[in-house]
Formats: C-alpha cells, structure tokens, sequence
C-alpha cells in the first residue's frame, strides 16, 4: 500500500484544480466560438405595412381580420412588436433593440383600422403608427375621423405624414422647375396640421405609392424628416433614413408562411450603391447595378457575416443574373421596366444565423408619357 504524504496530496488537488481551470476556460471558449454573434439582431428591425383590414376593400392593399389576426398572434410568439419611434431612435442613434423586433404601420387612415385591426392590436397590447393625409381625414365615409384619430391617439396610436392628399410626389418632376417647392410645401402643411390635430409632430414621412427620387430624398434629409417607402428589406444601422424599406404585409403578401422569413430577415449592409436616382427617364434600366457591402462606421461586424457568394437576386418574381466579389453584388437587368413601379429584391443568406437572410430591395421608378405615375 502506498503511502501519501500531505505535501503530496495538496500537489496532486493544486495539479486537479488548475487542469480543472484550464477546461472551463477552454470550454467557455469554445462556446464563445460556436455561437452567433447576436450584436448584429440587436441592430435589427422589421417594419410591416399594411393598408386596409377588410373583406370588402381592394384586395391588392387588404388582409382580411382573421388573417390580421393570424399575424399578430404569431408575432405575440416569435416576435417583439416595438414602437416606430424607438426603431427609428435606435437605428439612428446605435442603441441596441430586441431581438426579433418588428414595427406595425398602416398607411391612409382608413376607418377599417379603427373598427377591425386596433381591438387586435389593443388585445395583444401592440404599438403601432398610422401615416395619413389630413385632407382627407373626415372627407370620405371610408376615412378616420379628426375625433377618431384623437380618440386613437389618446389610447398610444402613433399618427405620421403621408402628405396632405396623398399625391403622387413625382408627377412632372422631369418638367417643372417647381416640382421640388411644391411637394415639400405639402408636406409641410401636412407636419403643421398634424401637429395643430394630434399635438405631435416627429417629421416621419411616408411616401405615398412609395414613390421616391434622389431629389426628394436629399430634401427629406435636409429637412431632417425620417423617409419611408414601400419596398421590402429589413433595417439596420446601414439603411438609408430617407427611405426605410417596409415589407408589404397585406393582399398578395399575406401568407403567413412567406412572411414568417421577411420578419427574420436582416438588413444588408450597403455602403454604397451605383443606383443615384430611383426614378428613371426611360424603361430602360441600368445595364448593371453593383451593391458595395461593407460596415462603415457601425462598430459592428456585419459584412462578414454575409454568405455573399449565395446571393440571389430577383426582378418580376424571376430569378436574375447576379455575379459576386469579396464585398460586392451585381445583378443585371435584361428586361425594359414598367410605367410605375417595380424593384429588384437581393437576398444572401448568414452564416452565423440559420435561417436568416439578408435583404436588400432596389426600387425603380418610371412615369408616363405624360410624365405622370398611375395609381
């Protein structure tokens, strides 16, 4: 039998503890390695835009209150439903959000939102903000009324501009010399009487139709407005003030099943884009459109968490010639563009996050003869 001697056994538990202590810290490392780093979901969001909540509206711009209420109730469980207000603050000022945050948006003022989406809304205890146009508000059966927007207001509805009467904001922006001090006038008077209506004046301003060009996004960031337009993408601290994507949640975009991977998607980390102005002269679009991919100065690690040799873009729901480099996407458009609106949706997925794309939608727009843009 072996004798142990003290001086021994304490050797032997001072060897143990530090093979015990080189483990864990091995272990912890380890761990550290294999997990994602969440920073970038914690600078992440999804705006949602729905129109009406009816049976008997458009279909194009409607979701029926059943299947409202199928999203709410799956964003009740998956998602965090936030303010506009602290998206924006967050995305503009670097503070970090909730994981999986999405913010709820309507745009028009329809009285169908009062009636059938906000006892939804209030059941599950969500924000949400309304863009709307004040001369409209009262002027038609189908619209709010000022009383009910107070009313809506009073209960933590956040109300923005959509402009005064929901013009198309590019008519004849190639033709008059006006055009600019024109559209800015009414969305001034807009601000002014929201402000008078509501008491709040946040300078958001939703485009109407979505339509936007380089001049008026310049104007809306001169005037320190937050712009929104109606193409898809998720947001994050690369994403363009003047015109935040919003995903379309209602008519064709309301099937739970797709919309439950544009609410995990995350913003694409463009720094610089060889698209200028949105709005073209022609239906001829650029031969090609390169995306520079990078973090500029976010503090965070963004780009390399995108699979970029996987990306894929798409035009008109059909898949399109894109050829990638280590920090840069280009995509080709063979095809002429359509008077009014179209886009091209670019996806890649993370690597760090299963699942989960990053999203990136370059809209286009394209007027009349008469230099006009239809409903």
């Amino acid at each position: 039998m072996k004798c142990i001697t003290l001086f021994s056994l304490c050797a032997c538990l001072r060897s143990t503890y530090a093979i015990l202590i080189l483990l864990l810290a091995s272990t912890t490392a380890v761990s550290a390695a294999d997990t994602p780093d969440n920073s970038v979901l914690k600078h992440n969001t999804v705006i949602l835009l729905y129109h009406h909540v009816s049976e008997e509206t458009p279909a194009s711009t409607s979701i029926s209150p059943d299947t409202f209420e199928s999203h709410m109730a799956y964003l009740s469980k998956h998602h965090t439903v936030i303010a506009l207000t602290q998206a924006v603050d967050a995305i503009t000022g670097g503070a970090s959000l909730p994981e999986n945050s999405v913010v709820i948006t309507f745009d028009d003022g329809y009285a169908n939102i009062l009636h059938n989406a906000h006892p939804i809304l209030a059941k599950y205890g969500f924000p949400y903000t309304v863009f709307i146009n004040p001369n409209e508000i009262g002027a038609h059966r189908q619209q709010l009324t000022w009383q009910q927007v107070d009313a809506m207001h009073n209960e933590g509805v956040t109300f923005a501009n959509h402009t005064l009467d929901h013009i198309h904001m590019l008519d004849n922006s190639q033709t008059n010399t006006h055009w600019l001090a024109d559209v800015w006038q009414n969305v001034e008077q807009a601000e002014a009487t929201l402000k008078d209506k509501v008491g709040v004046s946040l300078q958001y301003l939703a485009y109407p139709f979505g339509e936007f060009n380089e001049p008026l996004a310049a104007q809306v960031k001169r005037a320190n407005y937050i712009g929104f337009g109606q193409h898809s993408g998720a947001v994050g601290p690369l994403s363009d003030t003047s015109a935040l994507p919003r995903f379309p949640a209602a008519g064709p975009y309301s099937n739970l099943a797709t919309l439950k991977t544009k609410l995990k998607s995350i913003a694409m980390p463009v720094v610089n884009s060889t698209v200028v102005n949105p709005a073209l002269t022609s239906h001829t679009p650029p031969a090609s459109v390169t995306l520079t991919i990078g973090n500029a100065d976010t503090g965070l690690d963004i780009a390399s968490d995108v699979s970029i040799t996987q990306t894929q873009c798409f035009f008109g729901g059909e898949k399109i010639s894109t050829k990638t480099s280590p920090n840069k996407i280009t995509f080709y458009l063979e095809t002429q563009l359509p008077t009014g609106r179209s886009r091209v949706n670019c996806t890649a997925p993370s690597k760090a996050h299963r699942g989960r794309y990053y999203w990136y939608s370059q809209p286009f727009f394209v007027a009349n003869e008469q230099g006009r843009y239809p409903d």
